[in-house]
């Protein structure tokens, strides 16, 4: 239950940085981003494991960069259903999620 509280924090935090630094991505304020981080970790629990078995070959031969594919569309699927978030287009998406990726993945790292 602390591994997922911490990602869904981590998630909020980076996309919040993500709509600081990245023009294609709005967030109305700090809350509503860590609001959106738990929605994300969610959707990245449920449908995203779903989501990261069927492609098992693509994922093979891109090395694992379709795995930033997948977590693109989770987040246009958040973008779609809350308010507060908005993604101009799946390029900004697949830009976040690079951004969401490399902050998980040296919080990770560091803890």
């Amino acid at each position: 239950m602390f591994g997922f509280l911490f990602t869904a924090l981590l998630n909020g935090l980076a996309i919040w940085l993500g709509s600081k630094y990245l023009d294609g991505v709005k967030v109305t304020d700090f809350s509503r981003a860590i609001i959106i981080g738990l929605v994300v970790a969610l959707l990245n629990a449920t449908l995203g494991k779903i989501l990261h078995f069927v492609p098992s070959p693509e994922r093979m031969v891109s090395f694992g960069l379709f795995n930033l594919v997948i977590d693109a569309l989770l987040l246009k699927v958040a973008d779609y259903f809350l308010k507060g978030l908005e993604i101009k287009n799946f390029w900004w998406a697949l830009a976040l999620a690079f951004l969401v990726s490399i902050v998980n993945g040296l919080a990770h790292w560091i803890f």
